[in-house]
């Protein structure tokens, strides 16, 4: 249902543009999130949109370093990805929250649908 693309290594303080295409129906009816995994961690919540891309939610370290975008034409979320560290260095997960809200979900539980993964290496 979900496919992302995008990860791969980078040196720290360069760019990566996550993308991840859905193909459900009434991808506006979504919420959409990215969270991110690194190994020997917990699922965590990157970046998260509302249905109209209104609104969006970023976590405290990565706040003026990635931008979520969302085009409900194409069916895609994006995440931008600048000035990268060796902490962002994670499996990146796009998840779809299928839902009546005008905001979003910060949390892995309420998404219905997730991608497989894409990874992201930051040396230093």
């Amino acid at each position: 249902q979900l496919q992302a693309s995008g990860g791969g290594l980078v040196q720290a303080g360069g760019s990566l543009r996550l993308s991840c295409v859905a193909s459900v129906r009434f991808f506006s009816n979504y919420g959409m999130g990215w969270f991110r995994q690194a190994p020997g961690m917990e699922r965590e919540i990157v970046a998260a949109i509302s249905r109209s891309g209104h609104q969006a939610y970023y976590r405290d370290s990565v706040k003026g370093r990635f931008t979520i975008s969302r085009d409900n034409a194409k069916s895609t979320v994006h995440l931008q990805m600048n000035s990268l560290k060796p902490e962002d260095t994670a499996v990146y997960y796009c998840a779809a929250d299928r839902t009546f809200s005008s905001f979003y979900s910060t949390t892995p539980g309420p998404y219905d649908y997730w991608g497989q993964g894409t990874l992201v290496t930051v040396s230093s």
